[in-house]
């Protein structure tokens, strides 16, 4: 097995909001990979008193851990287990309610010799390749779909579609977002590999119009997750008007886990 991680921050002044994990069980069975990409907090504040990577990283140990230890949990019921112990570690002092509490989106894979599961939340993506070459990317387009008029602004996004029916949804609080996620399952010998990558790295193909999802999937099996991160750095400092990336960041967090079986 061929498991390769990168994960960059945007700005070197600030710390990665991203997670990575790759879980390979003691018995050599199987194994897991957890992505989540924390979602950056307004200035306005957040009602906790902790940072995106404190979430991130309770999150994502907690997913990661339950994906390993207890592989006959479906995923969806190990990634509302994880909301639900995440949120408890800080009920007690901060205001969950609050529409920009920390929240992450989240990409979960899990396989052993009969199966690959998977689970996708909000705008992270995996790809699948089979045998045979063909890649198929498993996406959860509900914010993409949303007409760029109803993301003006923040307040408006946050007030109207954030967590809510007709929106978007991360996991933040709430342990029944799992429900609402991307998921399913593929017999093992129908996948040869897959890769996970934060928004910060699907630029390469969301963004710029580099290639496709296959082509993209090429650029990290050939040359590395890193590579592909890279090239999004020389893409971002090229677009010095900033013409290709609307409102978003410059830079953001950009992660990539490639897995080959």
């Amino acid at each position: 097995m061929r498991t390769e991680l990168a994960s960059e921050p945007g700005d070197a002044d600030r710390p990665n909001e991203d997670f990575a994990a790759v879980g390979l069980p003691a018995s050599g069975q199987g194994g897991s990979l957890v992505v989540l990409d924390g979602v950056t907090p307004p200035k306005s504040g957040t009602g906790c008193l902790h940072s995106v990577p404190w979430f991130t990283a309770r999150l994502g140990g907690a997913l990661t851990e339950l994906t390993v230890s207890l592989p006959d949990v479906p995923l969806v019921e190990a990634l509302s287990r994880a909301i639900a112990r995440t949120a408890e570690a800080h009920a007690s002092t901060c205001d969950l309610s609050h529409p920009r509490t920390p929240q992450a989106t989240v990409v979960v894979a899990r396989w052993d010799p009969e199966a690959v599961e998977y689970l996708v939340l909000s705008d992270s993506a995996l790809l699948l390749e089979s045998p045979d070459g063909p890649v198929t990317p498993v996406l959860d387009d509900r914010l993409a779909l949303l007409p760029r008029s109803a993301l003006a602004t923040d307040a408006v996004v946050d007030a109207t579609l954030r967590n809510k029916e007709g929106g978007f949804f991360t996991a933040a609080a709430d342990p029944s977002v799992a429900g609402l996620a991307v998921a399913g399952t593929l017999p093992r010998p129908e996948v040869r590999a897959l890769a996970a990558l934060t928004d910060g790295a699907t630029r390469w193909v969301e963004r710029f119009g580099e290639g496709d999802w296959a082509d993209c999937f090429q650029v990290v099996r050939k040359e590395g997750p890193q590579a592909l991160v890279d090239r999004v750095r020389t893409l971002e400092r090229a677009d010095s008007a900033a013409t290709s990336l609307g409102r978003s960041k410059r830079h953001d967090d950009a992660t990539v886990v490639f897995v080959e079986f």
